[in-house]
């Protein structure tokens, strides 16, 4: 007797929604099917409803502005969480509530209270959050993992972690909502989530305390002015601006049919405008960080993000008591399309280097797989909507304990920022204290 398909729907239908939305209805249609697309926009979940009966020739998804009249009419067994971050935790405790179990995209929320919010109503639902943390399943991250794992290099002390974001991915976040700490909580929440999640991952590791610093010296406009580039300040959005023509992080919605749709045909309806200027006033999320984090297990990190580099990867040092692995990869413009617009990139430039204690440099191949980040995208995919998924032996599904490994790293140096001292986890949420492993938690 073949198992009954597991029902979804969605809340949250911009551009991120297609990664759950198009495996339901495609590939694992036997296994899945999608009941509903939930969004106060009624340009976007229609644009999201005509896209997938055109490609994939189903009846069209039912959808609805009101999120409880969907959780009452379709009864979804899982509710997949696509909204912006701020509203993350709303839709969640909400979903669990109904009787529903939770996807939710990274991060899982912003900051401890919300976190806090989220724990209680699994707690009191018995209902399960997985968070979807793509980078751990690209086949250069897990091979780093396995060697950790096998002790290739001892017990992990420390680890180094530079993550540079070029004017293409990283200017695209100061166009967008993220550039306000109220909906996105800040870029140590909304970005370094991926960063911190695969560090805890990589060396099975819960953050204890954390310290950070951060400014804005790039974006907005009076880093503009002062540099010379006041010009470029003189407009509120591109799309339609003559004056923005030669601007080089001009972003032009009427020249992408996805954009148009999505986005500029919805601004009358909803009043957000995905173009605006990465030089305007009002920009108050931080573009340098630096964050230093202690581990339980004794561990230590140091870990930094720009946004405006020339250039778009990270570089991974991690040193054991026996050796040290180097990892790096260079990405394109942007690594969830894979947009290949870098002059001569030709796809994910993996470099992995192990070098043990009194022994020269050893450098290991890694297969690039296709798909969204790095091959990890499909591989995510198939372990939350296949019933046939196999067990994996990686430990690279995260519960709602992991996800809150991740983002309480964020909203700990948010706190540091603010008050110039370390902060410590478990003040802002407890962390299942008896333990030191990352795989101990859920």
């Amino acid at each position: 007797m073949s198992q009954k398909r597991t029902r979804y729907a969605a809340v949250g239908t911009g551009g991120r929604v297609v990664m759950f939305t198009r495996p339901i209805v495609g590939t694992y249609q036997k296994d899945a099917e999608l009941v509903g697309l939930c969004d106060p926009s009624e340009v976007r979940r229609t644009f999201h409803q005509k896209a997938l009966s055109k490609e994939f020739g189903i009846p069209p998804v039912p959808t609805y502005a009101d999120f409880d009249v969907m959780m009452k009419e379709q009864k979804p067994d899982v509710v997949i969480v696509c909204t912006p971050d701020c509203y993350h935790h709303e839709y969640i405790v909400r979903s669990l509530e109904a009787g529903a179990d939770v996807v939710s995209e990274k991060p899982m929320t912003i900051d401890a209270e919300k976190c806090q919010a989220i724990f209680d109503a699994v707690k009191r639902t018995g209902h399960k959050v997985r968070t979807t943390f793509n980078v751990r399943w690209g086949a250069g991250p897990t091979k780093v993992r396995q060697l950790i794992e096998q002790g290739v290099i001892g017990r992990v002390m420390h680890v180094d972690f530079e993550y540079l974001l070029n004017t293409s991915h990283g200017a695209d976040y100061f166009r967008r909502w993220h550039s306000h700490k109220e909906f996105s909580g800040g870029l140590l929440l909304h970005k370094s989530t991926h960063h911190f999640d695969l560090i805890n991952w990589w060396i099975n590791g819960i953050p204890e305390t954390v310290f950070a610093m951060g400014d804005l010296v790039f974006y907005g406009k009076k880093n503009a002015v002062a540099r010379g580039d006041e010009t470029w300040t003189r407009y509120d959005r591109y799309t339609g601006v003559a004056e923005a023509k030669d601007d080089p992080f001009r972003l032009a919605l009427d020249e992408d049919p996805t954009m148009r749709e999505m986005y500029l045909n919805a601004e009358k309806e909803t009043g957000y405008i995905r173009d605006q200027n990465v030089f305007r006033e009002g920009v108050d999320i931080e573009d340098t960080m630096s964050v230093m984090v202690r581990y339980r297990q004794g561990a230590m990190l140091t870990y930094s993000l720009n946004t405006f580099c020339p250039r778009e990867g990270f570089r991974a040092s991690i040193s054991g008591d026996r050796g040290r692995i180097e990892y790096s990869e260079e990405h394109a413009s942007h690594i969830i399309t894979g947009d290949a617009k870098t002059d001569g990139y030709t796809g994910p430039e993996i470099k992995l280097i192990v070098q043990k204690l009194f022994e020269g440099p050893q450098e290991i191949s890694v297969e690039v797989l296709e798909g969204g980040h790095g091959g990890g995208d499909p591989l995510l995919q198939e372990q939350i909507f296949s019933h046939a998924a196999t067990r994996d032996p990686y430990g690279r599904s995260a519960g709602h304990e992991q996800g809150a490994a991740s983002l309480l790293i964020g909203a700990a140096a948010n706190k540091s920022m603010a008050t110039g001292l370390p902060v410590n986890i478990n003040d802002l949420v407890t962390l299942n204290p008896s333990v030191k492993l990352l795989s101990d938690l859920i």
